[in-house]
């Protein structure tokens, strides 16, 4: 079974699908001790790869390079991979979307954002006219052979937000996600009009949509859930207060706690986990969903 087909049936199972926002190899190798799926999230990848804001700033090769280090570490994780607008040009899109799938990315999430782009839980967003969006995933979808797509509109009048993800329900999208959602109505709403087709919802700590559990979701009808930077912000607590603490004791470096601390024993077996994982049969698939 190919990466795209684990990830569409994942999907179609009953309960909603989480895929956890990742920045770097070792935040991966965090999130693969707890779920099965992960979200390479252009928020957390801009911030730790180029230390800049998610504005248009991701360069192709440097997102290939990230992802076919990803699936080499974790053959059995489901991969979805945010490509902003498709890096501007349906050729460009297209061409990065058989990169992605030869490399055995899961899935791919495709916006109809025009440049200057922004986070989708951002103010100031622009979309591009319909028909041009609809023609550049046309072009995706005639590209990939197995890879799961997801149709993203970052709509953000509300006539439009239901228009265009009916239009984008009626493609051969796999999902539907209709980005910085602000209420469990508007939830509801997106559900009627998209019908059958699968649902990806978008949550971010301090963004404009509710925080909903995975029970609450299901109960709405919602087939995926990314979770785009919990791993990225506890990381950035995590490091100033360890920062701010080693400043106020003149560089002493804590008591190590030999229980439940982090040190070079536990990080080296965390990182030893991602070399067995290449050394386990290559025809088993990602388990079953977290959270179902």
């Amino acid at each position: 079974m190919s990466y795209g087909s684990a990830l569409r049936d994942q999907i179609a199972a009953p309960g909603t699908t989480p895929l956890i926002g990742v920045f770097d190899m070792y935040s991966a190798s965090v999130a693969a001790e707890h779920y099965d799926g992960m979200f390479v999230s252009g928020f957390g990848f801009a911030a730790s790869y180029y230390g800049l804001p998610d504005i248009g700033f991701i360069a192709w090769p440097d997102m290939l390079g990230f992802v076919q280090r990803l699936r080499g570490a974790f053959p059995r994780h489901h991969l979805l991979v945010d490509i902003d607008d498709g890096y501007v040009d349906p050729e460009v899109a297209c061409h990065v979307v058989e990169g992605l799938e030869r490399i055995g990315a899961s899935g791919v999430i495709l916006e109809d954002q025009k440049r200057p782009r922004r986070c989708g839980h951002a103010d100031g967003k622009q979309v591009l006219p319909l028909d041009e969006y609809l023609a550049k995933l046309e072009m995706v979808l005639q590209t990939r052979r197995d890879l799961v797509v997801v149709a993203r509109t970052d709509a953000t009048d509300e006539d439009d937000i239901l228009y265009r993800a009916e239009r984008l329900a009626a493609t051969d999208a796999d999902v539907v996600l209709v980005d910085g959602v602000r209420s469990v109505e508007w939830i509801r709403r997106i559900r009627e009009v998209v019908d059958g087709k699968p649902l990806l919802f978008n949550q971010i700590a301090g963004g404009k949509s509710p925080r909903l559990s995975l029970g609450e979701l299901s109960e709405l009808g919602v087939d995926v859930a990314i979770y785009s930077t919990p791993c990225l912000f506890a990381a950035h607590v995590a490091m100033d207060s360890a920062l701010s603490e080693l400043k106020r004791a003149d560089g002493r470096l804590p008591v190590f706690d030999t229980a439940d601390g982090v040190g070079v024993a536990a990080s080296t077996r965390l990182l030893e986990r991602n070399i067995a994982r290449n050394q386990e049969p290559r025809h088993q698939q990602p388990r079953e969903r977290v959270g179902a």
